[in-house]
């Protein structure tokens, strides 16, 4: 039947299972915006205060439920505005579908008021862009556009839309399937079969030839990427390493692939790794790496990177393979398929004496009691007040390392951080998307004080929605992670790191409607969050720390996993 161009689009949303889309509007995707509105008692629009904070929550919507995130923007700046978020998706592996609409076909290529050729611009960091010029097209490429973004090694799609091809005139063919409240997955995928693109089948061979190489290690070693969380293969992950009976070190992006808290577990590994999982890494003789693609705040010198190991990489992209680091093995394949056949076949092991002399490295994880407050009480008083499965959003900095490192993860999407782009003022929007994705959890959103002038308008978003997000301000005054930089080899030459200026945190949390907390020692931090929790809106703390306090550990970028500037 002919339906208009704009419905087909909201029916194919309605496929896909989306519920929920963020976004900001503008001119070209007016009518977009305007079949949105027939459609607001099933698709629930997020506006936010600003393009990149609706691209950041859409990722954060996507890590934390695993569902494909999607967003809304304009043309010109509103589309450019979005590059930051996609990029941070991109590096990520996290599946959103971002929607923008552009000038029409008659504009096209005349420098318009606000045209910009977003498609070429983000052509470098997503999986795939598509500029609809046919609104016959719509259904075909809106069902390839999410099955590439989830499929696979997951990713960012964009999509653009010439203006006139959402024009109210447009009618097209489309086989309507009316939306059901309790679609399926099953029936989502039988609806796609013919755009599904097929995760390859691990080679049967390859994975014979790492069990014989278990069977002959006697120091292996685990490590958790982010393969594993994308891939929700953690249960088959857990099983692995405890047949293996073998420590696990795990990357940034591999928290919440296995438990924070396992006794197996040496902590994150890199350049502020723990002496554990170094240590080990150093030291083993067969290193595993699931789902990790060796980037150089891991693999910091890759010549010396495990050297006395055979280092075996099981991926789903083959493009990973030997990109960082040559490997003596690697499997092809999903890390959960590829599990379950090593699982199959793999005995129980006992490596009681390597476990005996990597374990005791980890280092103690209770706070000291001093007077002046410190980052690791503000997190022990986190993990130890908070919610077990509150999910944790971060910024990018010092915070970031210390939350990852004194923080337990144990389920996949319960850590949203930007690990490969390292994207300042990821973390609110971020936490906005999981919040809306998951209302029955609460979400902390941990931050610098630089971070958080990034993204703090979004405090209005958070506000307007009624979203319990606690946001958790480590204030130092700088930006702590450049200034340890200048401090250890810069030689305290402290260059434009200094943030001796507003505005005052609770202040601005008071403006927004939202509680404000300044905290200045373990008790107050204690009693800021418990009101925090119970008082039924969003919270702002703002933590005053010492802006001289350093990260701990800290390898040098290119050196040796083991040559610790800081310990």
């Amino acid at each position: 039947m002919k339906i208009p161009a704009t419905q087909a689009i909201m029916e194919c949303l309605l496929e896909q299972d989306v519920d929920t889309v963020f976004g900001y509007p503008g001119g070209t995707i007016l009518n977009l915006y305007d079949e949105l509105y027939r459609y607001q008692d099933r698709i629930h629009h997020v506006l936010t205060a600003h393009e990149q904070g609706a691209a950041h929550a859409a990722d954060g919507y996507a890590r934390s439920t695993g569902k494909v995130g999607v967003c809304f923007a304009t043309s010109g700046p509103g589309a450019t505005n979005l590059t930051t978020g996609i990029a941070t998706a991109y590096l990520d592996s996290s599946p959103v579908v971002f929607i923008t609409c552009n000038v029409g076909e008659n504009l096209l290529g005349k420098d318009a008021f606000q045209e910009v050729d977003i498609t070429g611009i983000a052509m470098p960091i997503t999986k795939a862009t598509f500029l609809v010029r046919d609104a016959q097209t719509i259904p075909d490429v809106m069902r390839q556009a999410f099955a590439v973004a989830a499929s696979g090694r997951p990713g960012p799609v964009l999509i653009d839309f010439l203006k006139n091809v959402t024009a109210p005139s447009i009618e097209i063919e489309y086989e309507f399937i009316p939306w059901q409240q309790n679609r399926t997955c099953a029936s989502i995928q039988d609806l796609n079969r013919s755009h599904q693109l097929k995760n390859p089948e691990p080679d049967r061979q390859d994975v014979e030839t790492l069990l014989e190489m278990i069977a002959q290690a006697e120091r292996p070693l685990l490590l958790c990427g982010g393969g594993v969380v994308r891939g929700r293969a953690n249960r088959q992950f857990r099983e692995f390493a405890e047949k293996l009976d073998a420590p696990v070190a795990i990357t940034v992006m591999g928290g919440g692939g296995f438990p924070g808290g396992h006794p197996l577990t040496t902590g994150m590994i890199g350049m502020h790794g723990s002496r554990a999982s170094n240590q080990a890494c150093a030291e083993c003789d067969l290193l595993i790496a699931v789902g990790c693609r060796f980037s150089d705040r891991v693999a910091l010198d890759p010549a010396t990177f495990a050297k006395q190991a055979k280092i075996v990489q099981i991926d789903i992209d083959r493009a990973e393979i030997d990109k960082n680091v040559l490997t003596d093995h690697h499997i092809i394949g999903s890390a959960r398929r590829v599990l379950e056949m090593l699982n199959a076949n793999l005995p129980q092991y006992d490596h009681t004496a390597w476990k005996e002399h990597i374990l005791p490295l980890r280092a103690p994880s209770v706070a000291e009691d001093t007077p002046v407050l410190t980052p690791q009480q503000v997190l022990e008083v986190l993990r130890t007040q908070a919610p077990e499965d509150a999910i944790v959003a971060t910024d990018v900095g010092q915070h970031q390392m210390w939350a990852i490192k004194y923080l337990h993860f144990n389920y996949p999407g319960q850590l949203l951080t930007s690990g490969g782009f390292g994207t300042m003022g990821f973390g609110l929007g971020a936490a906005i998307g999981a919040q809306i994705g998951n209302p029955d959890k609460r979400v902390l959103h941990i931050t610098g004080d630089g971070c958080f002038r990034m993204n703090c308008h979004e405090l209005s978003t958070v506000e307007h929605y009624g979203l319990p997000i606690i946001t958790v301000v480590f204030n130092n005054g700088t930006l702590g992670m450049v200034r340890q930089w200048q401090s250890l080899i810069y030689g305290k030459r402290y260059s434009a790191t200094t943030l001796d200026r507003g505005p005052d945190f609770v202040k601005l949390a008071e403006a927004y409607g939202l509680r404000g907390f300044r905290v200045t020692c373990r008790a107050e931090m204690e009693e800021a969050l418990a009101q925090a929790l119970s008082c039924g809106t969003g919270a702002v703390i703002d933590c005053m720390l010492d802006m001289d306090e350093m990260v701990r550990p800290m390898v040098a970028a290119g050196s040796p996993i083991t040559d610790f500037l800081l310990d």
